[in-house]
């Protein structure tokens, strides 16, 4: 696999990960289903799915050659970047009008 590859399946990933708390009414995706989910549930899936994401960037990386080491700054962003890539699905679950 190319490195823009590689960018580019981190990113969709990142992008469906990001949005899946706040589309189904599951737990984890697989879990049983709640009739509503509490947002601290949607944030602790937020999380987990940003461990993912890293984890597939690092797992990309270590394939390709060496891998940079990663400072707190790093991190910072990549919660930034959830978070912005997460504003779609949050605004489709509670900012929408319901008729």
């Amino acid at each position: 696999m190319t490195s823009a590859a590689a960018i580019w399946l981190v990113l969709l990933l990142a992008a469906v990960l990001a949005n899946l708390p706040f589309i189904n009414e599951r737990i984890f995706a697989l879990g049983p289903r709640k009739a509503t989910k509490a947002v601290s549930w949607r944030l602790l899936e937020l999380i987990l799915y940003t461990a993912v994401v890293t984890a597939v960037g690092r797992w990309l990386e270590g394939r390709s050659g060496q891998m940079a080491e990663q400072g707190w700054q790093f991190y910072a962003v990549l919660s930034c970047v959830m978070l912005t890539l997460a504003f779609p699905g949050f605004v489709w679950r509670h900012l929408r009008r319901r008729h």
